[in-house]
């Protein structure tokens, strides 16, 4: 099989969320949970989630672009969290959980633009977009335990309640892209 590996970072919220959509959609190789955006080396997650670093949760996406286009990947992206709240998805606030998509090309910046541009003329959504497109400085890979979260912890009442729907939302709609069993 042909590869074009292409990678591409999305912040939209809690990473846990973002990583569980992301890892089951077919040409995605790996997920990776990190921090980006940010202006201090090596931040913890506790200095990420108090808002002090700058630094977005985000999921570095590796994918072969021969198997799923990016314009899929933000298609998705922007199905599966609300790109319209400032510094805010559901519960989690501060500019931690930011939207926002951190290209590595210049073809996924002008994708990027003209995905929101097509959203918003079209009006999909009830007020504007506020994601950012910014390109990709340094990515900081969060703790093992931060990795692969919904897969391993499943039953904790966060991954249920708050992850789970985006997982079916993702099955109902998307299921020719998913991986296959």
């Amino acid at each position: 099989m042909n590869k074009k590996i292409e990678q591409v970072v999305f912040a939209g919220g809690c990473f846990w969320c973002t990583e569980a959509v992301f890892q089951r959609i077919d040409g995605v190789l790996t997920v990776t949970s990190g921090y980006t955006g940010g202006h201090i080396k090596n931040p913890a997650y506790r200095e990420v989630c108090m808002g002090i670093t700058g630094h977005a949760e985000g999921i570095k996406i590796e994918y072969n672009a021969y198997v799923v286009s990016f314009e899929t990947l933000l298609e998705v992206f922007f199905a599966t969290h609300n790109p319209t709240t400032l510094n805010q998805q559901g519960n989690d606030k501060g500019t931690q959980y930011r939207s926002a998509i951190f290209y590595s090309t210049v073809e996924q910046k002008e994708a990027s633009e003209n995905f929101i541009s097509l959203l918003e003329k079209n009006a999909v959504f009830d007020a504007a977009i506020v994601t950012e497109v910014t390109p990709l400085d340094v990515f900081y890979e969060a703790t093992e335990d931060h990795q692969n979260y919904y897969n391993e912890n499943i039953q904790q009442p966060y991954c249920q309640f708050i992850i789970a729907p985006k997982v079916e939302k993702i099955k109902k709609y998307y299921s020719d892209k998913l991986k296959k069993a």
